[in-house]
């Protein structure tokens, strides 16, 4: 009995997120990571007084507090640093300005938190984020099938950043190989309008988590592709877009 109770216990232990705080106020750090702690979500929690620490730490987390307001490396360039090497980390910005919020899309950022912060509300994104993470990892496993000339192929849904029209053929571009597939785009957009693909071009469906930035009408994903944003449609790509990422941050704001 007693070595099964440690045995469940390890592994919930083990289940446990790794959370960081970086912020260059000691007094916040101290504040929020008493917070994170009562919130029973993780025992240990990681602080760093500056971005240029966090950066340098090497270190990848699940959820990440960061402040935006700090001296030297700010927290919009230290996201920035970081989501070239985890395109995953759950990152939470706790600030005293309101008018950074629209920089937080940039970075994927998953909330966005108002000083001062309260104890209900620490907690509710905590919560919040580990859903979000149990159903990414969730969507993870889920692959769909495609046709190619070679036979039947089985992708992952979060290996695709994008399927491409060309040629008369159908390209898809995942993390581990390009593919070409049967079957026509509009065929392909409505197949994964369910996963959160959208079609910025005639030629193109792309996977929104993976839209890095978008400026004029160039799409940059975050393997390095540009994309063009048709004029036609732009709106509506835009607002498909923008959707998405609401669903990721939450509005703190009201």
């Amino acid at each position: 009995m007693g070595k099964a109770y440690n045995g469940d216990r390890k592994e919930r232990e083990e289940e446990m997120p790794k959370i960081a705080v970086c912020d260059d106020d000691k007094e916040s750090v101290i504040r929020l990571k008493e917070m994170i702690l009562s919130a029973g979500i993780s025992k240990e929690i990681d602080c760093y007084e500056s971005g240029e620490k966090l950066v340098e730490s090497d270190q990848n987390y699940d959820i990440l507090f960061l402040d935006i307001d700090m001296d030297g490396m700010n927290g919009i360039e230290t996201a920035k640093v970081l989501r070239e090497k985890d395109k995953n980390v759950k990152i939470i910005y706790v600030t005293s300005y309101a008018e950074y919020v629209h920089y937080a899309f940039a970075v994927h950022a998953f909330a966005y938190l108002l000083k001062p912060v309260s104890q209900e509300q620490v907690k509710a994104q905590l919560q919040e984020a580990i859903s979000y993470y149990q159903k990414r990892k969730k969507e993870d496993e889920i692959s769909i099938r495609f046709e190619t000339k070679d036979g039947s192929e089985l992708v992952r849904i979060n290996d695709i950043y994008y399927f491409e029209y060309r040629e008369r053929r159908v390209y898809v571009k995942t993390k581990k190989e390009n593919l070409i597939i049967r079957g026509g785009i509009r065929e392909i957009a409505e197949r994964m309008k369910g996963y959160d693909f959208a079609v910025p071009h005639k030629s193109f469906v792309v996977n929104l988590f993976y839209v890095k930035a978008v400026k004029g009408y160039d799409i940059r994903m975050m393997d390095g592709s540009l994309i063009p944003l048709s004029q036609k449609k732009s709106t509506e790509f835009r607002s498909l877009l923008n959707k998405f990422l609401a669903g990721c941050i939450l509005d703190a704001l009201s």
